[in-house]
């Protein structure tokens, strides 16, 4: 990912990124995909029906993470109000999706990958929103 690169030169970082929001925003775009991988992982399973509300928060979870992740990447005029906001509901959503795939890793290896994904991108929301005074 470009990300760091990126911010480091925007003229309103004035080279002094907040490294721990640039993980956070990769930690983001990584949990989004892995989600909707699992969405769709689920969805091609046999026990599709048993898997309803794992797909339902995999969707969830990657829509508010791919917010939370462009939402943190403007750093023009940054409303900070709305990207705590934006980062405090993506650890939730990490949070009960992690919890809903961790239910199904051990007959679902994407559902382990998931919840693996979704802890890291919590931990990442939690220690970028640590760095808002």
């Amino acid at each position: 990912m470009h990300a760091h690169q990126m911010i480091s030169t925007h003229p309103h970082v004035r080279g002094k990124p907040n490294n721990t929001l640039i993980r956070c925003i990769e930690a983001c775009y990584d949990c989004a995909q892995t989600c909707t991988i699992c969405a769709d992982a689920c969805l091609g399973e046999e026990m599709v029906q048993q898997l309803t509300h794992c797909i339902r928060l995999n969707l969830d979870c990657a829509d508010i993470c791919a917010a939370g992740g462009v939402i943190a990447s403007r750093r023009t005029g940054s409303n900070e109000a709305v990207v705590q906001a934006t980062l405090r509901a993506c650890e939730e959503a990490c949070r009960l999706c992690a919890e809903e795939c961790e239910q199904h890793a051990g007959m679902h290896e994407h559902c382990r990958i998931c919840a693996e994904s979704c802890r890291s991108c919590e931990e990442a929301c939690r220690a970028a929103l640590q760095t808002f005074h």
